[in-house]
């Protein structure tokens, strides 16, 4: 299996990860949800990734690190980063900043760092599981490894 920039940078880090693969079907795009089902893992453990458009200010993503069985709260992710709105970004700025692809976005091996919040959930598991940068492929890690890779903050941001 070849590496991805998010593998590379827990390889880098030299943090304890395991990979966990799966066969992606082309025609789901709730890919969440799919790999935790995939994967029989807890959807509260599997957490998705969503970059999202903060305004005009630098930088205008940030990266929201939620649960798949749960939904961002755009107030409170932009009030955990003191912006005024916050709303999903358009596909192509997500591809342009992160260098993924749209249901394989990793919170890590980003092409640009952007500002992370991770909801605080986080903290009721040892270890979970985020896209490791490519449909079908996740990484398990302690999710403070993933808040000191990410320089993330945590707050209540999904409901």
């Amino acid at each position: 299996m070849s590496a991805t920039p998010a593998t590379a940078a827990l390889d880098a880090a030299q943090v304890s990860y395991r990979l966990h693969s799966y066969h992606h079907d082309r025609t789901n795009t709730n890919y969440g949800a799919e790999a935790a089902t995939a994967l029989g893992i807890d959807p509260l453990r599997m957490f998705k990734t969503l970059v999202i458009a903060v305004g005009q200010g630098r930088p205008p993503l940030a990266v929201a690190v939620v649960p798949v069985a749960r939904r961002l709260d755009p107030k409170r992710f932009a009030a955990a980063l003191g912006a005024k709105r916050a709303e999903l970004a358009q596909g192509a700025a997500v591809v342009r900043a992160t260098g993924y692809v749209l249901g394989g976005v990793s919170p890590l091996g980003q092409k640009t760092q952007l500002p992370t919040v991770l909801d605080e959930s986080v903290a009721n598991w040892d270890t979970i599981f985020v896209s490791a940068g490519r449909r079908g492929l996740d990484a398990e890690l302690s999710w403070t490894d993933l808040v000191q890779l990410t320089n993330a903050s945590l707050a209540e941001i999904a409901i």
